[in-house]
């Protein structure tokens, strides 16, 4: 085995936190896998993993050590791109939020894969903070502001929002026209996976975001059950258009304060800042910014 394999080994431990994970996911045997190390370490002269019954983690050397490997597994997998003008290839794991992977990634996907034959996708539905590194993830794409400092990434679209009730709520409570309205109103509390506290509803009025807490006597955390409690009406809620345009065109949900929006939503593509964006997470990001984008009437330039 050569110095690349090594180091790719070597990542592979640091972001698995595994022996045995790092060697199911390179398909190598896991005495393999500790022999390695054992040798690298000995011809380094420096220790570089703890060793626990739990998990492994990096020592300050090879903390060090694991971030010039990235550099340089990052300056080969160039290297190699630019003489061999090869396609992309490998395993390329990705974690969507719920509703945008069963909109738009998974119809998409039978094109992307025949674009490029020799990647393997790993697809993950999950709205949770990921943990990239830990996981073994390679991006993920999210809604929303980012929430993770560790992560940075490429925003690909901003997604329509829209403020919506039922009928039968409406016809209960009246339909608010102004902002001043919804002080005798009800909304349904959407609870976020990341920090576990309710998100207000916003408005944007004359260039100002504006937030409001309406009364909530529900609160979910999920989008379908955000959906379903609208539809039962139990209060306002705002949610991307796209997610309702049956229920709409079905006259079971309303559009309210339509010249006040919600604002728009960033949709991106997130990585872990301190790894070298491999080929096979650039073209899958280029990708969806040339499926997500044009499904909403605002966009972000595809570069």
């Amino acid at each position: 085995m050569d110095r690349f394999e090594e180091m790719r080994v070597f990542v592979r431990i640091a972001e698995r936190g595994s022996f045995s994970k790092a060697a199911e996911d390179l398909r190598i045997p896991r005495p393999t896998v500790t022999n390695l190390i054992k040798r690298m370490e000995a011809r380094l002269g420096a220790r570089l993993l703890e060793r626990t019954t739990r998990q492994v983690r990096l020592t300050n050397d090879g903390e060090a050590h694991y971030r010039r490997c990235l550099r340089l597994l990052a300056d080969l997998e160039e290297a190699d791109g630019a003489f061999l003008d090869t396609a992309p290839k490998g395993l390329l794991r990705v974690n969507a939020q719920g509703t945008l992977a069963r909109f738009f990634v998974m119809p998409g996907l039978p094109g992307f894969l025949e674009r490029y034959p020799d990647i393997v996708l790993h697809l993950g539905e999950d709205d949770r903070l990921v943990d990239l590194v830990r996981e073994g993830v390679d991006c993920v794409l999210r809604t929303g502001a980012l929430q993770d400092s560790s992560l940075v990434g490429r925003q690909i679209a901003l997604m329509p929002q829209v403020t919506v009730a039922s009928p039968a709520y409406l016809a209960r409570h009246g339909e608010p026209t102004r902002l001043e309205d919804l002080e005798g109103h009800r909304a349904v509390d959407y609870l976020s996976s990341a920090t576990g506290r309710s998100i207000p509803l916003d408005f944007m009025v004359e260039g100002r975001n504006v937030q409001l807490r309406p009364r909530a006597v529900v609160s979910v955390t999920g989008a379908e059950l955000y959906t379903g409690a609208a539809l039962a009406g139990l209060g306002l809620i705002q949610v991307p258009r796209y997610r309702i345009e049956r229920e709409l065109a079905a006259g079971e949900l309303r559009i309210v304060l339509p010249d006040m929006p919600p604002a728009p939503m960033p949709v991106s593509v997130l990585y872990p800042q301190n790894r070298q964006v491999s080929a096979r997470v650039r073209v899958f990001t280029q990708w969806l910014a040339e499926v997500i984008a044009p499904a909403f009437a605002q966009t972000i330039p595809v570069r």
